[in-house]
């Protein structure tokens, strides 16, 4: 009797859920096909012919809630040319009247056609929808169900769009295959003079250069990118290139990017110099091995930091620099940790700024040792904590489960304010409305299972019970800071360039040589963080190496392409 109860009672939920689903979709789509039609109705008078069909769609919905997925038959076809014979004086109005002949056919159709793709936009959204509130009704949780019609809204305004840019240009891609480097080999006639043994060469061919100009800007670039972006060593380039004929010692190549290196020295400085007015910075830290330090205890820093304590490790230290309009990437190699490197980095910053975020995990070495003036408002990584939970899933199945949903919803919050677009003072009363009542049942569950003795102190969960409640301030900054993120994601992908480059190369020789390492990585990476193309930018600058001198601020990967057309502008009279 009680399992026919409870079978009729889920029958009710679900039926209960599809009306409400159903109720919702009628309600949801009238409501978006009315701000559609008011949209469209105020368009300039130059609007396209295709927006004077949409609102004559939107007319037919209004009249028609539901057309069937089949050909129109005449009176739909003959109501369809009634509306667009109404709208005749605004097309005239728009100077669009050459454009449509009223009865014309093939526009009533195509105009059909474009009803027919809203429509099927408007199934695909809605389906998504019916899934999400039917679940949301069952789980009883009317919030989820609020949150979906929100993304449903945004979805489809996306959609809307993507199918009124239809006309865009298609992208056609063919690939072929070429070397990495590439290179034309003259043989030369040698002949030899019998009677004083001089040998004379053949003159090589007009618009070969000298011997300066035997590797170009696009080599050394391709060169950089290869071992500091992918993490190809000189070796294997070597043996490529010399497969396919072509001459490249692995000396050869260190010394064309150890010179390139030292031309683009004005591009990082100023980099680095940009990169402390940012408003957040991520950094942290990985193992790393420097030949020439083997032995040396001393730590050979700047004059700007006092001397540290003798250390032994080597480390490269990440640096990604938040600011409004792009972001930094800065790699630093030595015996420094990344609280000292990012320390000498805020040295440079501007004093009428404010305090930055730092968001770094909770190791000591992270947080700088700054004067008042230069402290920051310090952050902790949210996926550390989560982690720590992660690790020990597998013994404590429930409580591990029960953090990670939580946390899970946390970051769900923070995609939508993403997807969103909303400011951080937006993003942060978000967080506050519906991520913080999440965070304080965490901190209520957490006190309880260490204050009511259900988790032991020591064992795996305990330990990381006792991680979240020991940096809970730090971990939850982002519920009274706006703009303070949740992790630091970012500079852990920015790391994985170091990790790359030592799993492939091993080691650096020199300090040297880890300068020019940390150069082009943090040229590299800091190209991929704004969507600029590595090769061309470090082809561009070694191209305008006097210019980069002279105004090294004109040539940051963001602004390099403004240069190069204001260069190529003529002279104005």
């Amino acid at each position: 009797m009680r399992q026919i109860v409870m079978i009729v009672a889920l029958v009710l939920l679900v039926c209960c859920g599809n009306l409400f689903a159903g109720t919702m979709y009628l309600s949801y789509v009238r409501t978006d096909m009315q701000k559609l039609k008011a949209e469209l109705e105020k368009a300039e008078p130059d609007a396209a012919i295709l927006k004077t069909l949409w609102v004559a769609l939107a007319d037919h919905y209004e009249q028609t809630l539901t057309i069937d997925d089949q050909e129109p038959d005449e009176p739909q076809v003959a109501e369809a040319r009634k509306l667009l014979t109404d709208l005749q004086p605004r097309v005239t109005k728009a100077g669009l009247a050459t454009c449509y002949q009223p009865g014309e056919p093939t526009l009533i159709f195509k105009a059909w056609g474009q009803w027919r793709n809203m429509r099927q936009i408007l199934d695909d959204v809605v389906a998504k929808v019916d899934v999400s509130v039917e679940r949301a009704v069952a789980q009883k949780k009317p919030d989820m169900a609020k949150s979906t019609v929100e993304w449903a809204e945004k979805e489809l305004a996306k959609q809307l769009a993507a199918s009124q840019a239809g006309n865009a240009p298609a992208h056609l891609v063919r690939i072929r295959g070429q070397a990495p480097l590439g290179a034309t080999v003259y043989k030369l006639q040698k002949l030899r003079c019998n009677l004083c043994g001089t040998t004379f060469t053949a003159q090589p061919p007009p618009g070969v250069g000298s011997e300066k100009d035997k590797y170009d800007a696009e080599a050394a670039s391709m060169i950089a990118l290869l071992k500091y972006g992918t993490g190809l060593p000189f070796n294997r380039l070597e043996r490529l290139e010399g497969s396919l004929g072509i001459p490249l010692p692995a000396a050869t190549q260190w010394g064309i990017v150890a010179h390139s290196g030292h031309q683009l020295e004005p591009a990082l400085a100023e980099l680095i110099r940009q990169a402390a007015q940012g408003e957040i910075f991520h950094n942290d830290d990985t193992g790393a091995k420097i030949l020439a330090l083997r032995g040396r205890h001393r730590n050979p820093l700047d004059d700007d930091l006092p001397d540290l304590p003798d250390r032994k490790g080597v480390f490269t230290s990440g640096i990604v620099s938040i600011l409004p309009a792009y972001r930094i990437a800065l790699f630093f190699t030595g015996r420094r940790h990344a609280g000292e490197n990012l320390a000498a980095l805020l040295r440079q910053r501007a004093s009428e700024l404010g305090p930055p975020i730092q968001m770094c995990d909770a190791l000591s070495r992270n947080v700088p040792d700054l004067p008042e003036e230069l402290q920051t408002i310090l952050a902790h990584c949210l996926t550390h904590g989560r982690r720590q939970f992660v690790d020990v899933a597998m013994n404590f199945p429930e409580e591990c489960l029960y953090v990670l949903l939580i946390l899970k919803d946390v970051y769900t919050n923070d995609a939508r304010t993403q997807a969103q677009g909303m400011s951080p003072e937006q993003r942060l009363a978000f967080h506050q409305e519906h991520s913080r009542p999440k965070m304080e049942e965490l901190k209520v569950w957490l006190a309880a299972q260490l204050e009511q003795k259900k988790v032991e102190p020591n064992s795996g969960l305990g330990k990381a019970i006792l991680y979240m409640r020991k940096h809970w301030n730090e971990l939850t900054l982002f519920l009274r800071q706006p703009g303070a993120p949740l992790d630091n994601n970012i500079c852990e992908r920015a790391l994985k360039k170091a990790i790359l480059h030592r799993k492939n190369a091993y080691f650096y020789k020199t300090e040297n040589g880890a300068h020019v390492g940390d150069l082009f990585m943090s040229l590299i990476h800091t190209c991929g963080l704004n969507s600029v193309n590595p090769f061309d930018y470090l082809t561009q600058l070694l191209k305008h190496t006097e210019d980069l001198a002279a105004h090294p601020a004109d040539w940051m990967p963001w602004n390099y392409r403004d240069t190069l057309q204001k260069l190529a502008a003529p002279p104005s009279s």
